[in-house]
């Protein structure tokens, strides 16, 4: 009884995903994507699922920018834009020398040297502030979701930013004028239930710190413990029939340096997800409020200013949901 009712439960969920594939609305999301991309290769992963909601109709990709001055890390974006047939969505990176986080695999130096991309470097890049103010300024209000699966080096600035010749409304007024949603991988949440240290939190801990306090649209953030047991890129690697693919090549290339047989912790992936398809296809929420402490340790504080994602269900069952999008092929040109 017990496994024709967990047949029964898969099969209402592959329903219920479908269903939402079919009755999506035609006007895909606008999404400003923010990442580190380098430290870490779930973030191609979740690049791949952006551009394969991007093919089906179901985003619109305004930008995409890294939160990592690590030099990489425009030409990994470019790398990518490019696969999927989307060279020229405008790339941004935060000015300056910090935070820098080098790709200890170099997996990203690998298919930037392989694959064509149209950045060469990160100094032919947008600055990140200017381009997120543009993007906003000329939006429709309350139509922009940022998703953010790297550090809040940038949003920290945005929120920060005055009046400019951009727009009159400084970063708050126009992040809570323009912007619908924020969606993030961030924060953790420990055994004990009071926090935790997590990586994106941390690395920036004083720009954290800003945007938990301050940030003034509704937020969902998918943490540590979620993407933790949900492991993706064992099928992609395997599968013949995905060929010159720089998605796989990341994957391959560091999964066998970290002798990893069983999938990278899947954290960035359920950010796109949820920015996309919802909470409710696969996760539950409950509410929760964080302090950013000095050392960058979330620490849980009475209200209800964030939702943050649990699981629904099996972390098997939302990594095959996951790695059918991350093996999506481009579209051909003039599909």
């Amino acid at each position: 009884m017990n496994i024709m009712l967990c047949k029964l439960k898969w099969i209402l969920l592959s329903a219920a995903i479908l269903f939402c594939e079919i009755s999506l609305s035609q006007k895909p999301i606008p999404i400003i994507f923010d990442t580190d991309i380098a430290p870490d290769y779930d973030d191609v992963g979740a690049m791949a699922i952006l551009h394969a909601f991007a093919d089906k109709g179901e985003v619109k990709i305004l930008a995409t920018i890294s939160c990592n001055t690590f030099e990489t890390t425009g030409p990994t974006l470019s790398v990518l834009n490019t696969y999927f047939n989307r060279p020229d969505i405008p790339i941004g990176i935060t000015k300056g020398d910090f935070p820098n986080k080098s790709c200890s695999q170099q997996w990203a130096e690998a298919i930037v040297y392989k694959y064509p991309h149209a950045l060469a470097s990160n100094a032919q890049a947008h600055d990140a502030l200017p381009l997120y103010r543009r993007l906003l300024s000329s939006a429709p209000d309350s139509s922009i979701t940022i998703v953010t699966v790297g550090f809040f080096t940038n949003l920290a600035k945005l929120l920060e930013s005055p009046p400019d010749s951009i727009s009159p409304l400084n970063g708050m007024q126009l992040v809570s004028r323009k912007v619908k949603k924020l969606v993030s991988m961030a924060a953790r949440v420990d055994k004990d239930s009071t926090g935790g240290y997590e990586f994106n939190v941390a690395t920036d801990a004083k720009a954290s710190k800003k945007v938990f306090a301050n940030w003034p649209t509704p937020v969902i953030i998918s943490g540590f413990e979620v993407g933790e047991k949900i492991h993706t890129g064992i099928r992609l690697i395997k599968d013949d029939r995905i060929a010159n693919s720089p998605v796989k090549d990341a994957f391959q290339i560091a999964l066998t340096k970290d002798r990893n047989s069983i999938g990278r912790n899947s954290w960035d992936e359920t950010a796109v997800w949820v920015a996309v398809r919802g909470i409710d296809t696969l996760f539950s929420s409950r509410k929760l409020n964080f302090d950013i402490k000095d050392d960058g340790k979330n620490v849980i504080i009475p209200g209800s200013k964030f939702t943050y994602l649990e699981l629904k269900e099996s972390p098997e069952k939302i990594a095959t949901v996951l790695e059918d999008l991350m093996m999506h092929q481009p579209k051909k040109i003039g599909q």
